[in-house]
């Protein structure tokens, strides 16, 4: 019986614990593809509004929008506004201030990439 809660003990202390991502306030470089495969780069700027709620802006070329964010593990996903249109993205965090995504927008096919990397 020892011999067996021993053994269950070393499985637990050799099990990796999860480690919940982050994402951090701040200004990120953005590189992405549009739905037509053509780049565009820039810059994002979050600002934490609570553990899990953010806002966030992004500037790309002469075009600005503004968006809601929810963090959940390593899900990072943001409701914006372009023009009048509405359009989701959502990334992955992949640590140390990178976040991979793809996103779409209102009344348009396909999908876009975007990678927003924290500038220090």
């Amino acid at each position: 019986m020892i011999r067996t809660l021993a053994l269950a003990l070393l499985g637990v202390g050799l099990c990796s614990p999860t480690v919940a991502q982050t994402v951090s306030a701040g200004t990120y470089s953005v590189e992405g593809t549009n739905l037509d495969g053509s780049s565009y780069s820039g810059t994002a700027r979050i600002t934490l509004e609570s553990d899990t709620t953010c806002s966030i802006e992004w500037q790309t070329g002469d075009t600005t929008s503004q968006g809601v964010c929810m963090l959940n593990d390593n899900a990072f996903a943001a409701g914006y506004m372009l023009e009048d249109a509405i359009g989701l993205v959502i990334y992955e965090v992949k640590g140390g201030g990178v976040l991979e995504g793809v996103w779409t927008i209102t009344g348009k096919d396909g999908s876009g990439t975007e990678v927003l990397t924290l500038e220090e």
